[in-house]
């Protein structure tokens, strides 16, 4: 028989409370703090999405356990020094849901998914107002991956027209800033190299976004497809006898090219 939510909840509560004991607890979780703890949260939320992007349905609900359990040790810590606990962490968001879908819980009209997107973003605007962040780009993480940031940023600063009109005004800034980091490899100075090189990311993190897509997806998927590719270069070498440290870079080229022709056959 499967416990209630509310049991298993408070059986994790008890958990993370004896990991986290002075005296009995685990000595690595004892000595863990926000910031210590901050990258794996960061990690479980991305093991989370890939799953998701796999169809591990399988997996799922043992990602989001530990994604569960990064918040609830958050929680933990913060209620040891007199901050706040999971019960407040909880309440929080249940009255952000509460406050922020008012045509659910409260009298306003029924939205389309549009109209709740831009009411989502108007009430958003007064949280951060009365938080006293200003500005248009106040409140987005600084934490963010840096291509989610990037998309983020530049929606902030379209919705007060800051944007190009349209994706081919976004394709020639690309260029103007390829050109720019072209110019600089001849300097080869790092610093100025690493400031072109970034310019040109934040212009594809833009382009991403004017075309409706995520620029953190695209790129994970680019990286599948890099994975798989390469993967079948070596098995192509492997079966002439060859490694990836033997071959020359034509011989691993032209085992590229035939890899992607064998895929453009694939149904």
């Amino acid at each position: 028989m499967t416990d209630t939510p509310e049991v298993e909840l408070r059986r994790l509560l008890d958990i993370m409370a004896a990991l986290r004991d002075p005296h009995s607890g685990c000595p690595w979780d004892r000595e863990q703090c926000f910031a210590t703890i901050a990258p794996y949260t960061i990690e479980e939320a991305c093991e989370v999405a890939d799953a998701i992007a796999r169809g591990d349905d399988a997996a799922l609900p043992d990602e989001l356990g530990d994604l569960l359990f990064q918040v609830v040790y958050h929680a933990r810590m913060a209620e040891e020094v007199g901050q706040f606990g999971f019960a407040e962490v909880a309440r929080s968001i249940a009255d952000k849901m509460i406050r922020r879908h008012p045509h659910v819980f409260g009298a306003a009209a029924a939205r389309d998914a549009t109209a709740q997107t831009a009411a989502w973003e108007v009430q958003k605007a007064a949280e951060r107002a009365a938080r006293a962040e200003t500005g248009a780009l106040a409140g987005v993480p600084s934490s963010l991956p840096a291509l989610t940031r990037a998309a983020k940023l530049t929606a902030r600063a379209a919705r007060v027209g800051f944007d190009w009109p349209d994706a081919a005004a976004v394709l020639d800034k690309l260029e103007e800033e390829a050109t720019e980091l072209r110019a600089e490899l001849a300097t080869a100075d790092p610093m100025r190299l690493a400031d072109e090189v970034g310019d040109l990311l934040f212009v594809l993190a833009n382009l991403a976004r004017k075309l409706q897509l995520d620029p953190e997806e695209c790129l994970r998927a680019a990286n599948r497809k890099f994975t798989r590719r390469f993967g079948a270069v070596e098995q192509r070498l492997a079966a002439a006898g060859q490694g990836p440290g033997d071959a020359t870079l034509l011989e691993m080229e032209e085992a590229w090219q035939a890899v992607k022709a064998a895929e453009g056959r694939l149904p």
